[in-house]
């Protein structure tokens, strides 16, 4: 029997709240493993567009940016609209490179559900790791499709097996392939029980019997997806016990909760190039993946105090700006919208900045196109034009109800660059431009550099510094000249010292300035409660005073004086991190004494501490996963360690090698031209940063006071 896919565009399901057919979801996975092509595919079937969309040529909806359609990669967020089955669904198309790691944390944040997609021969890749953290870290709900099942050594099983491994979810397989490879036609159903043929890829498929050769393994199948189900959901292991199966519906509804919980994820599987199981995992999206109503209701402050908002459309207002972009016509600001519902040309409240703003217009958005609509409601994702300085991670709310949500996390950029105009008349312009960019982007950084006078880039990585150049090229007109990149290293402590006494006087007439502070430093990966460094403000201070001699306030500013502190090192001017800082005594003068003279002790009495003890450099590391045939393995392992990495795993895979390894991020810039040069063209890598790691002769064994 042959299946119109617009059936499912066509039916109308009603909900007694409009919400339970609200679906906003993201696609995410490793760079290249199908996740434009998979949403293009989407589109298409819904009746969203009316054409088939190719990465290679350069004719998708969401990778509507030019330098996405030159490079071939999804590199900015994209969100999209469509319906199915009755529900709307909100898409955002995401990056799979792990230098825009940040249009991902974004969106994370915003989204109910997720579907992430894995490459059938390559199973989880680092990005897909990375992406699949950052959905633990926000709670998202999530299924898998296991994308590419047409190719040359794809193996659903073994995919599956990687989920299992590297993940640690319980995968849930509710599909068998029919045909493997080039022979990969459908898929059985092993919640009904029945095949789901796409014998010509062009948009519809044949349901009927599960073929004969297959149906002893589908009835092994089943029994197992039965039995993992029954394992994790109580309703389904009562069930099990008493009738030695799971009923299709009880499996149907066990699969939902299991979802929504994190327990277990439910696995798809099919080819989106070819256009063979993408109705499945759209009923599976709706069916499994959770409504704006099913998800916590969002939490903020008011004041002191934590409030939370219902996804009600009657409630105060209350939205989160995940992205802002500049275009031809204006400023375009992306919310979610939590709670409550904004008109056209009502006044919002920004909390963060304290001021108010008009939305002008309202906007469904569909990537680069837009359609105009008079109201959002609560669970919409939707562009507004009006607000002139609300930034990413801002709440915007109604002004008689002001709620601050939390934003996402931003990253501290890794690589820097410096940029300058060739020409006089850019010059003015680029600091403008770049403020509009970083104003974008959150995740790079503009800063000018007090000794060398250089305007100073920062961003993820050398690719995002790339695209984040030519966007001031091609968007701004500016002719700009780049310098070479350089990382951001950080100093720490690896022998502190004890008792250290400082004593700061200052007697200039009138009041004057009195505190005393005794400071005992240590590495904070010898304190009980460290954590790792990871490159950030890792910083543990306590104080163990006793009797009043140092009150409490007091305490206070010698701690906001060594965060000060912390901002240079005494080896190079670098940021400290992984320091743990003891305040063991001191005194105070009954006049003299204040916060402002406790604080410049603390900053100061720490820096002599540093340069007392003993520091090391570190520098940013990534780790770097390379793909190459089997006969180049030698030369890109000698390769690696020229660039000082340290291989920790080489794993062949059909003809090919997959070799894993920690290389210092400074030694990566210019890595892709050598690697397809040592490759015959043929390699490819990735990289995720993995954190500090000392710098080679960078060590001081107590560095004399300056």
């Amino acid at each position: 029997m042959r299946t119109d896919v617009n059936r499912h565009r066509q039916l109308a399901t009603p909900f007694a709240n409009p919400l339970a057919g609200v679906r906003n979801l993201g696609i995410l996975a490793h760079v290249d493993a199908g996740k434009t092509t998979l949403t293009e595919r989407i589109l298409y079937l819904t009746g969203t567009t009316h054409k088939r969309g190719e990465v290679h040529d350069g004719t998708t909806v969401t990778d509507f940016d030019s330098q996405e359609r030159d490079r071939g990669i999804t590199i900015f967020a994209a969100a999209v609209s469509c319906a199915w089955d009755g529900h709307r669904i909100n898409l955002i198309d995401t990056p799979g490179h792990v230098d825009f790691s940040d249009e991902v944390e974004r969106s994370l944040r915003v989204l109910d559900g997720a579907i992430a997609v894995f490459d059938a021969v390559a199973g989880v890749e680092p990005q897909s790791e990375s992406v699949w953290r950052q959905c633990d870290r926000h709670g998202v709900p999530r299924i898998a499709f296991v994308n590419k099942l047409d190719r040359a050594g794809a193996d659903l099983d073994t995919a599956v097996e990687s989920i299992r491994e590297r993940l640690h979810p319980a995968p849930l397989v509710v599909q068998l392939p029919i045909g493997t490879e080039d022979g990969f036609t459908g898929v059985v159903d092993l919640l009904r029980m029945r095949a789901l043929v796409w014998p010509d890829g062009h948009g519809t498929y044949e349901e009927g019997p599960v073929p004969e050769s297959l149906r002893q393994e589908a009835r092994r199948r089943r029994r197992l997806l039965e039995e993992a189900v029954a394992e994790l959901h109580p309703g389904a292991l009562e069930e099990f016990c008493a009738e030695s199966a799971v009923s299709t519906p009880t499996l149907a509804s066990a699969l939902r909760e299991l979802t929504h919980g994190g327990e277990g994820v439910v696995v798809l599987c099919g080819s989106a190039y070819r256009n063979r199981g993408i109705e499945p995992l759209l009923d599976a999206a709706v069916a499994y993946l959770p409504s704006p109503l099913d998800v916590a209701a969002v939490r903020g402050t008011r004041g002191e105090a934590v409030e939370e908002r219902a996804a009600d459309p009657r409630g105060p207002f209350a939205a989160l700006v995940f992205k802002v972009t500049s275009t031809a016509t204006g400023r375009l600001t992306y919310l979610r919208v939590y709670a409550g519902t904004i008109d056209k040309g009502e006044a919002v409240l920004d909390v963060g900045a304290r001021r108010t703003e008009r939305i002008g217009r309202i906007l469904r958005v569909q990537a680069d196109r837009h359609s105009e609509v008079d109201r959002a409601v609560a669970g919409d994702i939707v562009a507004v034009v009006g607000p002139k300085a609300a930034r990413p991670g801002a709440t915007l709310c109604a002004p008689s109800a002001p709620l601050l949500l939390e934003p996402p996390t931003v990253a501290d950029p890794v690589v820097s660059v410096a940029v300058e105009a060739r020409g006089r008349a850019d010059a003015d312009r680029l600091a403008t431009a770049l403020a509009r960019l970083v104003e974008e982007d959150p995740s790079l950084a503009v800063r000018t550099d007090s000794e060398t006078g250089q305007t100073v880039l920062s961003g993820m990585g050398e690719l995002h510094l790339e695209v984040a150049v030519e966007k001031l090229r091609r968007a701004q007109g500016l002719d700009v000249g780049v310098g070479r990149p350089r990382v951001a290293y950080r100093e720490t402590v690896v022998r502190g010292v004890s008792g250290l006494v400082y004593r700061h006087v200052k007697q200039d007439g009138g009041a004057g300035q009195f505190a005393h502070v005794v400071l005992d430093t240590e590495p904070l990966d010898a304190a009980p409660d460290a954590a790792p460094i990871a490159g950030g403000t890792d910083f543990v201070f306590r104080s163990t005073v006793v009797g009043g001699r140092v009150p409490q306030e007091y305490v206070r500013a010698v701690e906001a004086g060594c965060r000060d502190a912390l901002a240079e090192g005494p080896l190079g001017g670098h940021p400290v991190t992984g320091v743990r800082v003891t305040l063991t005594d001191g005194a105070t003068h009954p006049k003299d004494s204040s916060e402002l003279a406790f604080r410049t002790a603390g900053r100061l009495a720490l820096r002599e501490a540093l340069r007392a003890g003993a520091m090391v450099l570190l520098e940013p590391v990534a780790e770097v996963t390379a793909t190459v045939p089997e006969e180049a393995v030698g030369a890109v392992l000698g390769d690696l360690a020229a660039r000082r990495g340290r291989v920790s795993g080489t794993v062949a895979r059909a003809g090919t090698a997959v070799v894993t390894a920690t290389v210092p991020l400074a030694e990566l810039f210019g890595y892709a031209t050598r690697l397809r040069s040592r490759t015959q063209g043929r390699g490819t890598f990735t990289s995720r940063p993995a954190g500090y790691a000392p710098a080679p002769d960078a060590a001081t064994a107590g560095t004399p006071p300056r």
